[in-house]
């Protein structure tokens, strides 16, 4: 089970600063955590006021699912999207984002690798979601420098970034996402 480091810490002080701006236009909005880990950020939106019925998490690792379902939260075990319906206004994910290093122990590997580039799951996830994302929904994603760049355009979204956090060794980052609205001029004629 993944335990909270920085940057679970950052996206926890980006959900305070977000989520009772959104709490202020939807009372009722629906939270997703893809990766719930330890269940911080689940924590996070409930103590910020987001209803528990509405507060929604999958986990690869079945240790972490039965950790947030003992702490009385709606949890699955699903790879990303694969067992998750419905759609959502706030989708979180704080991914293995670390390209593959052969020296990292296997046991650690799930909850810190990415992928040989370190961004082939949230590219994963970026195709995913938008099934998952209410017209107005909200992305909120960690990403690391230590990853290869993301195409966020590619997948059909505007990213902001919203918050960073340097290391020693890498560069950490929240991106918030929204759909991108197409226009006449994005459609090329062939």
């Amino acid at each position: 089970m993944y335990q909270p480091e920085e940057d679970s810490y950052l996206m926890s002080r980006i959900l305070q600063k977000k989520i009772p701006e959104l709490l202020k236009k939807n009372p009722d909005l629906k939270f997703l955590e893809i990766g719930a880990g330890s269940g911080i950020h689940l924590e996070t939106a409930f103590n910020l006021g987001v209803k528990k019925q509405n507060i929604f998490s999958c986990d690869i690792d079945i240790k972490s699912v039965k950790h947030c379902q003992n702490l009385r939260f709606n949890c699955i075990h699903s790879d990303l999207f694969e067992q998750l319906k419905g759609k959502y206004d706030i989708i979180i994910f704080n991914p293995p984002y670390l390209p593959e290093d052969s020296r990292e122990p296997k046991d650690s590997q799930l909850a810190t690798t990415g992928g040989k580039k370190g961004n082939e799951i949230i590219n994963r996830f970026l195709s995913q979601a938008k099934s998952h994302l209410e017209k107005n929904g909200i992305i909120f994603l960690i990403t690391s420098s230590l990853a290869e760049d993301i195409d966020f355009k590619k997948y059909g979204y505007n990213a902001k970034e919203i918050g960073c956090e340097k290391l020693f060794f890498e560069r950490l980052c929240v991106y918030k996402l929204v759909r991108k609205i197409f226009m006449a001029s994005d459609v090329h004629e062939k």
